[in-house]
């Protein structure tokens, strides 16, 4: 089966970034949201994302010919693909890809004709669940559902699904222009030809598709991270010392560009704090992690989720 046309169901910090990848490499898009206020939200993150990519494209010609260039990885197949032709081109197909955004809150609508849907609501099981089961009498015979949660599984919800031989998981990062891995997992009774598929699209959206043999809770990525994160969180609950010399002794030490609590304000402290909860000792206030939890829902009660309000544990342009 071709994929054509691709529904993305939420439009939050990720699901955003997923669907404008998607359509600025050609596929037809349709973003749902649960209500007009719902879209609403997500039309400003749009927005913004075709800025980025501008503004990228604006810089491209300067790795023209360089050695080792850092440019977005999900624009080019390789640095020699890197022409003022191609620029040019692409910046009509940013426009493009934009402009041929669609939104939808009446999900029957939203998904009839897709041939992928991607699911990206918040990681709570039982929203998951209730969209599952709202979504299935809905999808056409053929169509491939994946889900982008960071930490659930998806042999969780697969009885849920009306079609488990094509349900599986596909995984991105943030910022996926630059950061351009998929991570692909299937469950027990994803089909073959399902995997491939989902596979196949990872590459033809400019991603680097990482297939894992079983499932994992995290995937690859937060397998890593999440230990990573929840240690700063730990040190930081516990009062061990302040965030931003946490970030800049990691930087500072290890070489690596950001710090945990960078990362959490790219995250978002929405999808941080949803992660967080999941472990029984962060709904004790007493302990490092809940500590840790108390100043994370403090922070957002005031509208301080991170680089997308402009303000999280650092402020941005």
């Amino acid at each position: 089966m071709a994929i054509k046309n691709v529904t993305v169901a939420g439009g939050g910090v990720l699901g955003a970034q997923i669907a404008y990848a998607i359509a600025f490499h050609g596929f037809d898009v349709t973003l749902w949201g649960r209500s007009e206020g719902s879209i609403e939200r997500m039309k400003p993150r749009l927005a913004k994302i075709n800025e980025i990519y501008a503004q990228e494209l604006k810089l491209a010609p300067a790795y023209i010919g360089a050695e080792n260039p850092n440019y977005p990885r999900s624009f080019f197949n390789d640095k020699s693909e890197i022409t003022e032709e191609r620029i040019e081109e692409l910046k009509k197909v940013n426009e493009n890809a934009y402009k041929g955004l669609k939104f939808l809150t009446n999900l029957e609508e939203a998904v009839k004709d897709a041939d992928l849907v991607i699911e990206t609501i918040a990681e709570i099981p039982d929203e998951k669940t209730e969209f599952y089961k709202k979504l299935a009498p809905y999808l056409k015979e053929d169509a491939i559902l994946v889900t982008n949660s960071s930490t659930l599984l998806p042999s969780s919800f697969k009885e849920f699904t009306g079609r488990e031989e094509k349900y599986l998981s596909l995984h991105f990062a943030n910022d996926i222009h630059r950061q351009n891995i998929a991570e692909i997992m299937r469950h027990d009774t994803t089909s073959d030809e399902a995997t491939e598929i989902v596979t196949q699209f990872a590459k033809d959206i400019g991603m680097y598709p990482a297939v894992l043999n079983k499932e994992q809770p995290g995937y690859i990525l937060n397998s890593l991270l999440g230990p990573f994160l929840g240690a700063g969180l730990r040190l930081y609950g516990a009062e061990v010392a302040d965030y931003d010399d946490i970030d800049m002794d990691w930087k500072i030490s290890t070489g690596s560009p950001m710090g945990p609590f960078e990362i959490i304000d790219m995250v978002g402290l929405t999808t941080i704090i949803n992660v967080v909860k999941m472990s029984p000792d962060a709904l004790d206030p007493e302990t490092d992690i809940g500590k840790a939890l108390v100043k994370l829902e403090q922070m957002a009660e005031k509208g301080l989720l991170g680089r997308e309000t402009g303000e999280g544990f650092y402020k941005y342009k």
